[in-house]
């Protein structure tokens, strides 16, 4: 199975450190969180590895270049100075992604889900893994009830990780658009399962956020 890794979002909340670094590129204790990431998929068997880039995209080939150092092949799908959102940019890579179902993790979450243990099948369109709810986000996204994803509460926080058939995105024709929407929507036709990860995850949005990784330094 493939992996792809959304690194192309401009980092709003972030600036002004992502006006000169992707926010992926951003360290937690000295390791940039895309590295973290690919060595992680890596140990869980996801070697072969798709990054979409837009907003300093040249930064991220640089530095990570095939993916050689970190025992990954990479190969890049790319947007345009303008990312084409979560759902647009994952679209555009399906050429690149293979027949198979495909796991895409957000390229700012820093987190000790185990990869490995996500489905390798599907039993509907997708599958995604949720979490408590964060202080930032108290209402959460969506819920999960014996293993089925549903629009409804009690709600839980997308943490960022899904897999997912290219079926998925088969109806969509637009360039550009988010991927909760169509999720939602997949999920009221009963064809999203899930899974509760209560471990450590963090998503990487804002200065604060980093800085408390970072011990508050």
């Amino acid at each position: 199975m493939k992996a792809m890794i959304l690194a192309a979002g401009r980092g709003e909340r972030m600036r002004p450190l992502t006006d000169v670094i992707p926010k992926p590129l951003l360290t937690v204790r000295g390791t940039p969180l895309l590295d973290r990431l690919i060595m992680q998929l890596v140990a869980a068997g996801f070697g072969d590895i798709v990054i979409n880039v837009a907003h300093l995209g040249h930064r991220i080939r640089e530095h990570l270049g095939s993916g050689a150092p970190l025992r990954a092949n990479i190969v890049y799908s790319e947007e345009g100075p303008a990312s084409l959102e979560t759902g647009g940019g994952i679209r555009r890579a399906l050429p690149l992604l293979g027949c198979g179902p495909f796991l895409v993790v957000n390229g700012d979450i820093y987190t000790d889900f185990p990869f490995e243990r996500l489905p390798r099948t599907l039993e509907g369109l997708a599958h995604l893994v949720l979490v408590d709810n964060p202080e930032h986000h108290p209402d959460g996204d969506f819920g999960l009830r014996t293993g089925k994803v549903e629009d409804a509460p009690p709600r839980l926080t997308f943490a960022g990780i899904g897999v997912y058939d290219a079926a998925l995105f088969s109806d969509r024709t637009d360039e550009r658009f988010p991927l909760g929407p169509l999720l939602r929507e997949t999920a009221s036709r009963g064809l999203v399962t899930g899974e509760r990860h209560r471990g450590l995850w963090t998503d990487v949005g804002t200065p604060e956020r980093l800085a408390a990784l970072n011990g508050g330094d």
